[in-house]
C-alpha cells in the first residue's frame, strides 16, 4: 500500500474519490474494521508517549499472543502502525498521518454537493 497520508484527497462529502483512492483506502478502513484492531489502535493511541509494547497490550485482551501479534502486524502492513524492536519486545505507535487521512474521509465540515 502507497503512502495513507497520500491515499485521501477529500473528505467523501467532497468531491467523489477515484477508483485508484478507493483501492488505496479500503485496505486502511478494513483493517480497523476489526473490534481487536480497532481497540488495539485506540489502546496504542492512548498509551503514554503514544506507543505501547507488545507485553502491555497482551493483557488487554483474553487472547494468545501470536493472535494479537497477527492483529498488529494487519495493522502494520496497513500502514497504520510503527514499530520498533528494542531487546526482545517489540514498540507499536500509531501514525498520526494515517489516523489524519481516515479521519478527513468523514470530515463533514465541506458542505455537501445539491
Amino acid at each position: 500500500m502507497s503512502d495513507p497520508g497520500l491515499a485521501c484527497c477529500t473528505p467523501l462529502t467532497g468531491t467523489p474519490m477515484s477508483a485508484n483512492q478507493a483501492e488505496q483506502v479500503a485496505p486502511l478502513l478494513k483493517a480497523l474494521a476489526d473490534p481487536v484492531r480497532l481497540r488495539l489502535v485506540s489502546l496504542i493511541a492512548a498509551s503514554a508517549g503514544g506507543e505501547a509494547c507488545v507485553c502491555d497490550l497482551n493483557d488487554a485482551f483474553d487472547l494468545t499472543q501470536a493472535t494479537i501479534s497477527h492483529h498488529l502486524k494487519v495493522l502494520h502492513s496497513a500502514g497504520l502502525l510503527d514499530r520498533e524492536k528494542r531487546g526482545v519486545w517489540v514498540f507499536y505507535a500509531v501514525k498520526p498521518e494515517a489516523l489524519s487521512a481516515v479521519a478527513n474521509l468523514f470530515d463533514t465540515t465541506m458542505p455537501v454537493p445539491a
